[in-house]
């Protein structure tokens, strides 16, 4: 149990039978009146941030968070596969517990599962990925002043807005949690 006046950034509570991530609090001490803690609150299983204020004196569950190394293996119509690397068990996650986590990740490339009492209910990829471009238009020559970029469809089958200069088969450099262009490689 962790206490509303012990609250910081970063810390997970169960909180209304859901798990929640602190992403802002403040201790506030008004003039008239007891003090009170001001949080907001980040719902992990669906995204959604809400407001809510404690008493300093209120407690709440802190909730385990399970971060796992996975290899993700393939995809077999709706069904995505993985492989744990310790014990090379394997299973399966549908469509709508993955969402667009996958969007940058091959065959075989490594993924952090996040589990809460054994539910999964996110993948991380790794922060940044090494594709190549399998279709994309060409670039003109001289229309580099402006900085302008153009879509291009990376091997996952992701598109991506890249600078005029990369073409077909170039292996460019992205970040997973935003989608951009960070180099080519």
């Amino acid at each position: 149990m962790v206490s509303a006046g012990d609250f910081r950034n970063g810390i997970t509570i169960e909180l209304d039978n859901n798990v929640f991530q602190i992403i802002e609090f403040q201790h506030v001490k008004p003039g008239k009146g007891a003090a009170f803690v001001r949080t907001k609150l980040r719902n992990i299983k669906s995204g959604g941030v809400v407001e809510r204020t404690f008493r300093p004196t209120e407690k709440c569950p802190q909730a385990h968070i399970e971060k796992k190394d996975m290899q993700y293996l393939y995809s077999d119509g709706e069904l995505y596969n993985f492989m744990d690397v310790e014990t090379f068990d394997q299973f399966a996650l549908n469509e709508e517990a993955i969402g667009d986590s996958l969007k940058f990740v091959k065959e075989n490339d490594m993924v952090k599962m996040v589990s809460h009492n054994g539910t999964v209910f996110a993948i991380e990829p790794p922060m940044f990925a090494e594709l190549v471009i399998t279709e994309t238009e060409p670039g003109f020559k001289g229309d580099t002043a402006t900085g302008a970029t153009k879509p291009a469809i990376v091997e996952t089958g992701a598109t991506v807005l890249v600078p005029l200069f990369v073409e077909t088969g170039d292996k460019i450099s992205i970040d997973t949690r935003t989608g951009d262009y960070l180099k080519r490689v």
